[in-house]
Protein backbone atom coordinates (compact mmCIF):
# COMPACT_ATOMS: atom_id res chain seq x y z
CA UNK A 1 0.00 0.00 0.00
CA UNK A 2 1.33 3.89 -0.73
CA UNK A 3 1.73 5.76 1.98
CA UNK A 4 1.32 9.95 0.98
CA UNK A 5 2.20 12.31 3.43
CA UNK A 6 -0.03 15.50 2.86
CA UNK A 7 1.36 17.74 5.45
CA UNK A 8 2.54 21.16 3.59
CA UNK A 9 6.06 20.39 3.12
CA UNK A 10 5.05 17.69 0.91
CA UNK A 11 1.70 19.04 -1.13
CA UNK A 12 3.04 20.22 -4.49
CA UNK A 13 5.20 17.29 -4.85
CA UNK A 14 2.01 14.93 -4.91
CA UNK A 15 1.02 16.71 -7.83
CA UNK A 16 4.05 16.99 -9.48
CA UNK A 17 5.31 13.85 -8.79
CA UNK A 18 1.62 12.46 -10.38
CA UNK A 19 2.21 14.48 -13.12
CA UNK A 20 5.86 12.68 -14.20
CA UNK A 21 4.51 9.29 -13.06
CA UNK A 22 1.22 9.55 -14.83
CA UNK A 23 3.37 10.39 -18.43
CA UNK A 24 5.72 7.05 -17.61
CA UNK A 25 2.74 5.09 -17.02
CA UNK A 26 1.66 6.62 -20.83
CA UNK A 27 5.24 5.29 -21.74
CA UNK A 28 5.24 2.07 -20.87
CA UNK A 29 1.40 0.58 -21.92
CA UNK A 30 2.65 3.15 -25.23
CA UNK A 31 5.43 0.58 -25.71
CA UNK A 32 7.70 2.82 -25.35
CA UNK A 33 10.14 2.89 -22.79
CA UNK A 34 11.31 -0.61 -24.49
CA UNK A 35 13.98 0.56 -26.18
CA UNK A 36 15.03 -1.69 -29.37
CA UNK A 37 17.08 -1.59 -32.12
CA UNK A 38 15.40 0.67 -35.07
CA UNK A 39 15.25 0.85 -38.50
CA UNK A 40 14.76 3.83 -40.69
CA UNK A 41 11.65 2.66 -41.93
CA UNK A 42 9.57 4.46 -39.19
CA UNK A 43 10.28 7.47 -41.10
CA UNK A 44 8.93 6.26 -43.98
CA UNK A 45 5.93 4.88 -42.24
CA UNK A 46 4.68 7.92 -41.04
CA UNK A 47 3.17 8.73 -44.57
CA UNK A 48 0.43 5.83 -43.58
CA UNK A 49 -0.89 7.35 -40.39
CA UNK A 50 -3.89 10.02 -40.90
CA UNK A 51 -2.16 12.42 -38.89
CA UNK A 52 1.30 13.00 -40.28
CA UNK A 53 3.52 14.07 -38.10
CA UNK A 54 6.09 16.75 -38.02
CA UNK A 55 9.58 15.89 -39.84
CA UNK A 56 11.90 13.80 -37.06
CA UNK A 57 14.43 17.00 -37.59
CA UNK A 58 11.99 19.43 -36.49
CA UNK A 59 10.90 17.73 -33.53
CA UNK A 60 14.22 17.09 -32.73
CA UNK A 61 14.91 20.80 -32.98
CA UNK A 62 11.98 21.06 -30.53
CA UNK A 63 12.21 19.10 -28.22
CA UNK A 64 15.45 17.78 -25.94
CA UNK A 65 15.55 13.83 -27.84
CA UNK A 66 17.41 12.85 -30.21
CA UNK A 67 16.67 11.62 -33.66
CA UNK A 68 16.92 7.99 -32.71
CA UNK A 69 14.80 8.56 -29.60
CA UNK A 70 12.51 10.56 -31.54
CA UNK A 71 12.18 7.12 -34.39
CA UNK A 72 11.56 4.79 -31.30
CA UNK A 73 9.42 7.13 -29.17
CA UNK A 74 7.09 7.16 -32.83
CA UNK A 75 7.14 3.19 -33.58
CA UNK A 76 5.76 2.71 -29.88
CA UNK A 77 3.27 5.97 -30.51
CA UNK A 78 1.77 4.83 -33.97
CA UNK A 79 1.86 1.02 -32.95
CA UNK A 80 -0.85 1.43 -30.42
CA UNK A 81 -2.58 5.26 -32.04
CA UNK A 82 -2.77 4.15 -35.96
CA UNK A 83 -4.46 7.20 -36.54
CA UNK A 84 -1.55 9.31 -35.26
CA UNK A 85 -3.48 10.84 -32.26
CA UNK A 86 -4.61 10.08 -28.59
CA UNK A 87 -8.06 11.10 -27.41
CA UNK A 88 -8.97 11.77 -23.88
CA UNK A 89 -11.19 8.80 -23.39
CA UNK A 90 -7.78 6.52 -24.54
CA UNK A 91 -6.00 9.21 -22.07
CA UNK A 92 -8.18 7.74 -19.43
CA UNK A 93 -8.48 4.47 -20.08
CA UNK A 94 -4.59 4.43 -19.43
CA UNK A 95 -4.71 6.51 -16.18
CA UNK A 96 -7.55 3.79 -15.15
CA UNK A 97 -4.93 0.60 -15.58
CA UNK A 98 -2.52 3.28 -13.57
CA UNK A 99 -4.58 3.87 -10.59
CA UNK A 100 -7.70 0.87 -9.93
CA UNK A 101 -7.92 1.75 -6.61
CA UNK A 102 -9.67 4.76 -7.40
CA UNK A 103 -11.31 7.49 -9.85
CA UNK A 104 -8.50 9.17 -12.44
CA UNK A 105 -11.26 10.27 -14.42
CA UNK A 106 -10.88 14.26 -13.69
CA UNK A 107 -7.45 14.29 -13.44
CA UNK A 108 -7.08 12.55 -16.79
CA UNK A 109 -9.31 15.02 -17.80
CA UNK A 110 -6.96 17.83 -16.77
CA UNK A 111 -4.08 16.15 -17.89
CA UNK A 112 -4.94 15.83 -21.28
CA UNK A 113 -5.98 19.72 -21.89
CA UNK A 114 -2.06 19.99 -20.54
CA UNK A 115 -0.84 17.59 -23.33
CA UNK A 116 -3.44 19.15 -25.75
CA UNK A 117 -1.80 22.62 -26.20
CA UNK A 118 -4.08 23.58 -29.30
CA UNK A 119 -6.76 22.47 -27.68
CA UNK A 120 -8.23 20.71 -30.95
CA UNK A 121 -9.53 17.51 -28.72
CA UNK A 122 -6.80 15.25 -29.54
CA UNK A 123 -2.88 14.57 -28.50
CA UNK A 124 -0.94 14.26 -31.72
CA UNK A 125 2.67 12.96 -31.50
CA UNK A 126 4.40 16.35 -31.63
CA UNK A 127 1.95 17.70 -28.60
CA UNK A 128 3.29 14.42 -26.72
CA UNK A 129 7.26 14.79 -27.56
CA UNK A 130 7.11 18.30 -26.49
CA UNK A 131 4.98 17.36 -23.36
CA UNK A 132 7.32 15.18 -22.20
CA UNK A 133 10.54 16.39 -23.58
CA UNK A 134 9.67 18.94 -20.57
CA UNK A 135 8.63 16.60 -18.07
CA UNK A 136 11.59 13.74 -18.99
CA UNK A 137 14.41 16.54 -19.52
CA UNK A 138 13.22 20.06 -19.05
CA UNK A 139 14.56 22.63 -17.27
CA UNK A 140 13.15 23.15 -13.49
CA UNK A 141 11.94 26.56 -14.84
CA UNK A 142 9.99 24.41 -17.79
CA UNK A 143 8.40 21.94 -15.87
CA UNK A 144 7.10 24.30 -13.52
CA UNK A 145 5.72 26.89 -15.97
CA UNK A 146 4.08 23.17 -17.29
CA UNK A 147 2.73 22.12 -13.74
CA UNK A 148 1.50 25.90 -13.06
CA UNK A 149 -0.68 25.54 -16.66
CA UNK A 150 -1.94 22.18 -15.45
CA UNK A 151 -2.95 23.80 -12.66
CA UNK A 152 -4.67 26.78 -14.22
CA UNK A 153 -7.74 25.13 -15.52
CA UNK A 154 -9.18 28.06 -17.02
CA UNK A 155 -5.84 29.34 -18.66
CA UNK A 156 -5.92 33.06 -17.27
CA UNK A 157 -2.75 33.00 -15.74
CA UNK A 158 -3.28 32.54 -12.46
CA UNK A 159 -4.24 29.68 -9.91
CA UNK A 160 -7.47 30.06 -7.77
CA UNK A 161 -8.47 28.50 -4.99
CA UNK A 162 -11.33 26.85 -6.86
CA UNK A 163 -9.01 25.33 -9.65
CA UNK A 164 -6.80 24.24 -7.07
CA UNK A 165 -9.16 22.29 -4.89
CA UNK A 166 -10.98 20.96 -8.32
CA UNK A 167 -7.13 19.62 -8.72
CA UNK A 168 -6.39 18.15 -5.35
CA UNK A 169 -10.15 16.55 -5.50
CA UNK A 170 -9.19 14.71 -8.69
CA UNK A 171 -5.54 13.74 -7.37
CA UNK A 172 -7.39 12.36 -4.30
CA UNK A 173 -10.01 10.42 -5.91
CA UNK A 174 -7.47 9.23 -8.07
CA UNK A 175 -5.48 7.60 -5.29
CA UNK A 176 -8.66 6.35 -3.81
CA UNK A 177 -7.57 3.42 -1.21
CA UNK A 178 -3.95 3.98 -1.58
CA UNK A 179 -4.03 7.03 0.92
CA UNK A 180 -3.30 5.79 4.14
CA UNK A 181 -4.66 6.79 6.68
CA UNK A 182 -7.97 7.16 5.28
CA UNK A 183 -8.70 11.42 4.34
CA UNK A 184 -11.18 13.30 6.14
CA UNK A 185 -13.85 14.80 3.45
CA UNK A 186 -12.59 17.74 3.94
CA UNK A 187 -8.92 17.29 3.67
CA UNK A 188 -8.92 18.64 -0.11
CA UNK A 189 -10.04 22.03 0.93
CA UNK A 190 -7.73 22.37 3.86
CA UNK A 191 -4.88 21.59 1.86
CA UNK A 192 -5.75 24.16 -0.53
CA UNK A 193 -5.74 26.23 2.26
CA UNK A 194 -2.01 25.75 3.28
CA UNK A 195 -1.48 26.03 -0.45
CA UNK A 196 -2.46 29.69 -0.44
CA UNK A 197 -1.09 29.92 2.33
CA UNK A 198 2.65 28.98 1.34
CA UNK A 199 2.06 30.62 -2.52
CA UNK A 200 -0.08 33.59 -2.03
CA UNK A 201 2.46 35.76 -1.24
CA UNK A 202 0.70 39.36 -1.62
CA UNK A 203 -2.73 37.41 -0.39
CA UNK A 204 -4.82 38.68 -2.98
CA UNK A 205 -6.72 35.30 -3.54
CA UNK A 206 -4.78 34.05 -6.55
CA UNK A 207 -1.53 32.42 -7.37
CA UNK A 208 1.03 34.10 -10.14
CA UNK A 209 3.29 32.25 -11.76
CA UNK A 210 6.24 33.95 -10.31
CA UNK A 211 4.52 33.24 -7.40
CA UNK A 212 4.22 29.53 -8.06
CA UNK A 213 8.00 29.03 -9.14
CA UNK A 214 9.66 30.80 -6.23
CA UNK A 215 7.39 28.73 -3.79
CA UNK A 216 8.26 25.57 -5.59
CA UNK A 217 12.17 26.50 -6.08
CA UNK A 218 12.31 26.97 -2.10
CA UNK A 219 10.74 23.71 -1.09
CA UNK A 220 13.78 21.00 -1.51
CA UNK A 221 11.02 18.62 -1.91
CA UNK A 222 9.86 19.92 -4.49
CA UNK A 223 13.05 20.57 -6.04
CA UNK A 224 13.87 16.85 -5.71
CA UNK A 225 11.31 15.50 -7.29
CA UNK A 226 12.03 17.37 -10.61
CA UNK A 227 15.39 15.16 -11.01
CA UNK A 228 13.45 11.64 -10.07
CA UNK A 229 12.66 10.79 -13.66
CA UNK A 230 15.43 12.69 -15.68
CA UNK A 231 16.75 9.33 -16.84
CA UNK A 232 13.87 7.17 -17.75
CA UNK A 233 15.03 7.57 -21.78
Amino acid sequence: MLTLEWESEGLQTVGIVVIICASLKLLHLLGLIDFSEDSVEDELEMATVRHRPEALELLEAQSKFTKKELQILYRGFKNECPSGVVNEETFKEIYSQFFPQGDSTTYAHFLFNAFDTDHNGAVSFEDFIKGLSILLRGTVQEKLNWAFNLYDINKDGYISKEEMLDIMKAIYDMMGKCTYPVLKEDAPRQHVETFFQKMDKNKDGVVTIDEFIESCQKDENIMRSMQLFENVI
